[in-house]
């Protein structure tokens, strides 16, 4: 794929579903299941009930995973359980491609419900370096489909969010990044060709009405 140069469009990418294969908590929670012998429903009944105070940057990751431990009965050490967790990213390597292809005129962002240390992680994977602006919602305080991490997105961008693009696997987070005035394209691995190719339509505009 060959997309434009000298765009006066931008684009901006959700990370788990866009940059990853799957969802990084179900693979997460079945390792964990797995590696701890305990029933995975078990395991994920306490993950989805407390993730969101990792989302929003409330807890540590060593906080959460000791409220895991006792309500799920894992005994599996916190030395054991990050690189475990953080060895649950499934890379979506199409897209990682479509990224080092992307001209340097175009800006890239990223706005990613996330948390700590996994963050981090992502921060120092050389193939982050393409992006020009960093949102996650651990270090924000607010995550998707909340206005105030589309506002922060588009600050981080530096151009208006009616020249951006957002790329997300959720309908929800689509329909929000719409309302804040961003261009939304709903992706799905499966469709990646398709993707691409719509992808280069957008930043092939000349102007944005």
């Amino acid at each position: 794929m060959t997309f434009p140069s000298a765009a006066p469009r931008h684009v901006a990418f959700d990370w788990g579903g866009v940059f990853t294969v799957g969802t990084f908590d179900g693979r997460s929670t079945q390792n964990v299941a797995e590696r701890s012998g305990v029933p995975v429903e078990r395991v994920r009944e306490s993950y989805f009930r407390h993730v969101r105070q990792l989302e929003v940057g409330a807890w540590t990751l060593p906080q959460f995973w000791t409220t895991l431990q006792k309500e799920a009965g894992l005994t599996l050490p916190y030395s054991e359980f990050e690189p475990l967790y953080l060895g649950s990213i499934h890379d979506n390597a199409p897209m990682y491609t479509t990224l080092a292809q992307l001209p340097a005129d175009v800006r890239v962002g990223l706005l990613s419900n996330n948390y700590p240390v996994v963050s981090d992680h992502l921060r120092r994977d050389p193939r982050f370096g393409r992006f020009d602006a960093l949102v996650f919602s651990n270090e924000l305080g607010h995550k998707k489909p909340a206005p105030e991490a589309f506002a922060a997105l588009e600050d981080a961008m530096g151009v208006p969010a009616a020249q951006v693009a957002f790329v997300d696997d959720v309908q929800e987070n689509i329909d929000a990044a719409q309302a804040a005035g961003f261009h939304g394209m709903l992706y799905h691995h499966d469709h990646h060709a398709e993707f691409e190719a719509a992808l280069a339509d957008w930043l092939s505009a000349e102007s944005i009405g």
